[in-house]
């Protein structure tokens, strides 16, 4: 990617992961010198590909404090988009998720704060509601998190709100509803939903549907994600403030199914296998707080998103890539 660089200097934790390939991307699209701070234990060089002669990579885990040092130096604004970003997984490994999700989160506040960095948007999660009956979900409502990783990320909006109101430190947490998009990892244990349906598609098989699949979600697609981060970085009146990210709209996974078989022309069907532990029942986002704080409304369309998303799965599968 050729880009006219300005001044402003920005880090990305996660940076190789699958929101954070994209925001990487973004954030060079819009002038911003950019730091990437990855392990590469999920994120993948690839994603850094069309950006990789303009941005500064440091491999590292974002729990080394010397790292992380280097990371933030001089930088205005963090992203902080690193984390096990899995809800069976932190219900199998609580502690090792914990250390990730929540220290880790801990200490990129710190550094930050110490280091005089302007803003760190941070990215919450909406299994921070759990499983209230009340739609749509509102930042305002009592959180109910239903898992080690919803109450992770629960607890760095915490820190976030913590940091802002007694340092001064300028904090966004932006709670991301079902984040998919293109380079999405279909071929995780913890895969989620859209990539592993797409991907069972285009195969030729069918679909595994944990529960009756009446279960609902509100998908929202990478590019509005980004664009979100990017409005955080600079609105007037957001720090403190946990947002919801979404499309306000919701769809049921039998129904997502449909929706992808139609667009891949896939007339298999789905198979049901038991529901798991700590997932949601029924999720769909308020956005009145992210069109009053950040100037937000969702661009692209769930159809048109998974045509893309469809499309850029087969484009890759044409090419031998089996990820």
């Amino acid at each position: 990617m050729s880009a006219r660089l300005g001044s402003r200097r920005a880090l990305v934790t996660g940076g190789a992961g699958f929101i954070g390939g994209h925001l990487v991307a973004g954030l060079v699209g819009e002038g911003w010198r950019v730091r990437v701070l990855d392990d590469f234990s999920s994120g993948r060089e690839e994603n850094l590909a069309d950006v990789i002669d303009v941005v500064e990579v440091l491999r590292a885990d974002v729990r080394d404090e010397a790292a992380l040092a280097r990371a933030v130096a001089g930088v205005e604004v963090v992203f902080h988009q690193a984390a096990v970003a899995s809800v069976p997984r932190s219900v199998a490994e609580p502690l090792r998720t914990h250390a990730i999700n929540l220290d880790a989160t801990l200490q990129v506040l710190e550094t930050a704060r110490r280091s005089g960095v302007r803003r760190v948007v941070y990215a919450a999660s909406s299994a921070a509601y759990g499983n209230s009956e009340a739609l749509p979900k509102r930042e305002s409502m009592t959180p109910e998190p239903l898992s080690p990783y919803a109450l992770q990320k629960l607890a760095g909006e915490y820190y976030c709100r913590l940091y802002a109101a007694l340092y001064g430190l300028q904090t966004v947490a932006l709670r991301y509803f079902n984040v998919f998009g293109p380079r999405q990892d279909p071929k995780s244990e913890y895969a989620a939903v859209i990539p592993r349906f797409i991907c069972a598609a285009l195969e030729g098989e069918g679909a595994t549907i944990f529960g009756d699949g009446e279960q609902t979600r509100d998908f929202v697609y990478v590019q509005d994600a980004v664009r979100a981060n990017l409005l955080a970085a600079d609105a007037p009146r957001a720090s403190g403030a946990v947002i919801n990210i979404a499309t306000g709209r919701r769809i049921s996974l039998n129904d997502l199914w449909r929706a992808i078989r139609e667009i891949t022309g896939v007339a298999v069907e789905s198979r049901h296998a038991p529901a798991r532990a700590g997932d949601v029942r029924d999720s769909v986002a308020d956005l009145s707080r992210a069109r009053d704080l950040l100037g937000f409304e969702p661009a692209v369309p769930l159809r048109e998103g998974l045509s893309r998303t469809a499309a850029s799965f087969s484009q890759k599968a044409s090419k031998g890539d089996p990820s």
